[in-house]
């Protein structure tokens, strides 16, 4: 629900027979604004992060696509830091 307010759920385009492309849309479009550099700081400098972005990429997905999913992955954590009451721990490992 937190990615969706943030409007980077995934939603369909799909019609009948037809499956489209996922895309984003809707949402807070400054908090999207807002977490493009985030995620491209993390995906060069958080290990944890820079891993998923890695993977993603060794994936075939565009960049794009996998800065769009650490962005929603951000949310995601900060949601459930807000949720917990607990402060950032970096990954030392």
């Amino acid at each position: 629900q937190a990615a969706s307010l943030a409007g980077l759920a995934p939603m369909a385009n799909d019609s009948g027979m037809r499956m489209g492309r996922r895309t984003i849309r809707g949402g807070r479009g400054a908090l999207r604004t807002a977490l493009y550099m985030p995620a491209l700081v993390a995906s060069r400098h958080n290990p944890a992060l820079r891993r998923v972005y890695q993977r993603l990429i060794a994936a075939g997905k565009p960049a794009k696509v996998a800065l769009t999913a650490l962005m929603r992955k951000l949310v995601v954590i900060a949601n459930a830091m807000l949720r917990d009451g607990r402060d950032w721990v970096p990954n030392i490992a």
